[in-house]
């Protein structure tokens, strides 16, 4: 008899998901907020606050408290080191390096804590693309953790250089690591660590092509962490498994593995092992010439990849597109093959194999050593045509990245305009004939804009829109100095849940409520710098929401392209 599901059931299951979900973004924004009031007052009590949350969310462990007396950089190492470890958690990588750099040089070289910031650093800039920065980091790690001697630490720093190795496409130097780091292991006898590193054997031999060896070390490294009752890392190897499978050719065999496999990533919220995951279901689809159904999970593993700045992933997502559409839609192909182009000829490639070259020789590799002249010569032509090649490559990214930043500094000029003119209209109500004059140079400079970037004009806005982002921005003002300005608060005092204030903001303004509320701090700024001449950066700085000085003058940057007091100095005249 076939199992039908009651539909009141799964009404409830929707519900329940929803309020997970609702509450993991009511923690991560109560962890943020900690965080902040930490960083204006870095004190036992305020740090104290941040890691009882931290366990809350079972993030940690154990318990961590510290004494009124404790030291300031003693508090300051240790909740930015953990608050690094929490962003790289939630894929917010920019964050967590900024805190990781941070915390960094507090942490005493005997310290333990410092191999752990050193091999975190190096899986941060693993996820952002910069492997030389990664490998830097590893070596350092792998160098402090063979002085210990603990085996457990040593194994897992080698896990973070082999790592670092395949991401730079050189496998057969990750597989004398990860070998190493499985004797380790075997030492130190700690299971959950010996799954990890036959995870990664098994995507070693997988890229090695080697996929009859890859299999077996997936399906033990599974065995171990099912047993541990470890259901996301055991959906992870079975993404590792299905990667031999395809190898194997096993496609259907594979696209099984992995329906079973997203949705237990995706309920467990990891989405960059889920956007891996969706890759290869595409390619198992691929594989089977069912190109249409691949489509949709190419699209959302590239828009994932492109969110969390994994370079190295998205190429892959977007030959997969190129390769989907190629019977398909032709036009489309073309587009997917150029965006595959652009990305793969990004710079970390370049900077990757010198990185791991240098590597190569500080263990030893006597090939190397025993090059003779005409090989150097010829090494040393590569490198010519290596360096012309950078070049080009980056003046292209150069001139793109410009491209997109004077795109989003003109959008966010324009948006700032408009906000300046509807926070004037609250006290002061503009009459028909003004907005007839104000037309003509609005119009000159969108259709500027349009010919430039191919951005079409928004919608006018009804009354009713201006009246209720005149009430947005006034309400945003108010909160700003008290810095109690999230979207919570907005929406609690225009009265309105936070689900329905994001989609009024984004009907009427076409903004999100992150990019609008922004908008309105420029624009403040802007207007207490030309009012108050006398006003500090720093003070301005806190009126407008802002608890560091640095990251008002870096938001303000980005929109001005100068900073506040250049900003200040171009209103009085000085040159």
């Amino acid at each position: 008899m076939q199992n039908k599901k009651n539909p009141c059931s799964l009404f409830i299951s929707l519900l329940c998901l929803l309020f997970v979900g609702i509450s993991m973004s009511a923690q991560a924004q109560n962890i943020e907020s900690l965080l902040n009031a930490f960083n204006k007052q870095a004190d036992a009590k305020n740090a104290n606050q941040f890691f009882n949350e931290l366990q809350k969310t079972e993030f940690l462990d154990e318990k961590i408290i510290f004494k009124q007396e404790t030291p300031t950089d003693s508090l300051r190492q240790q909740v930015w080191y953990w608050a690094a470890e929490w962003f790289y958690d939630q894929h917010a990588y920019d964050e967590a390096e900024r805190y990781g750099l941070k915390a960094l040089p507090l942490i005493h070289p005997a310290n333990d804590t410092r191999a752990d910031c050193l091999n975190l650093m190096g899986l941060i800039y693993v996820r952002k693309g910069d492997f030389k920065q990664a490998a830097d980091y590893a070596k350092q790690c792998l160098a402090v953790d063979m002085k210990s001697g603990d085996h457990d630490r040593i194994s897992s720093s080698m896990n973070t250089v082999a790592g670092i190795y395949m991401a730079g496409y050189q496998a057969k130097e990750a597989e004398q690591y990860i070998l190493q780091a499985l004797e380790h292991a075997e030492k130190a006898n700690n299971p959950a660590r010996k799954a990890v590193l036959l995870g990664m054997a098994s995507e070693i031999y997988h890229a090695l092509g080697n996929d009859e060896k890859a299999l077996p070390y997936a399906e033990q490294a599974y065995q171990i962490d099912s047993s541990l009752g470890r259901k996301q890392q055991a959906a992870i190897r079975l993404s590792q498994k299905a990667s031999a499978l395809l190898g194997l050719h096993c496609y259907k065999e594979a696209e099984s593995t992995l329906r079973e496999v997203i949705p237990a990533l995706r309920e467990a919220g990891d989405q960059h092992s889920m956007a891996i995951a969706l890759n290869k279901l595409g390619m198992s689809l691929l594989s089977q010439k069912r190109q249409r159904e691949a489509i949709p999970y190419y699209k959302e593993a590239a828009e994932l990849f492109s969110k969390m700045g994994d370079l190295y992933n998205e190429i892959h997502s977007h030959r997969g597109l190129y390769e989907s559409y190629w019977t398909l839609n032709p036009d489309s192909a073309k587009i997917e093959l150029n965006r595959f182009d652009l990305l793969k000829d990004s710079l970390y490639t370049h900077a990757t194999a010198d990185a791991l070259a240098r590597y190569n020789a500080e263990f030893g590799n006597e090939q190397l050593q025993q090059e003779n002249e005409s090989e150097r010569a010829a090494h040393r032509r590569s490198i010519l045509i290596a360096a012309v090649l950078i070049l080009l490559v980056a003046a292209t990214a150069w001139y793109i990245v410009k491209k997109v930043q004077r795109r989003h500094r003109q959008h966010a000029q324009t948006l700032i305009r408009e906000i300046e003119q509807l926070r004037k209209s609250i006290s002061e109500k503009p009459t028909e004939t003004s907005k007839q004059e104000d037309l003509p140079t609005e119009q000159a400079q969108i259709q500027e804009q349009t010919e430039e970037e191919n951005v079409l004009p928004e919608s006018p806005v009804s009354d009713d829109g201006r009246l209720f982002l005149m009430r947005v921005i006034d309400v945003v003002n108010t909160e700003l100095p008290t810095g109690n300005y999230g979207v919570k608060q907005i929406a609690f005092e225009l009265n309105m849940s936070e689900s329905t204030f994001r989609r009024r903001l984004m009907e009427t303004a076409g903004e999100t409520p992150k990019s609008y509320i922004s908008a309105i701090q420029m624009e403040r700024a802007v207007t207490l710098l030309a009012e108050d001449p006398e006003m500090s950066i720093q003070k301005i700085a806190t009126l407008c929401g802002f608890s560091e000085t640095s990251s008002f003058t870096h938001a303000f940057k980005r929109v001005y392209a100068c900073s506040p007091k250049q900003y200040r100095e171009q209103l009085q005249g000085k040159p």
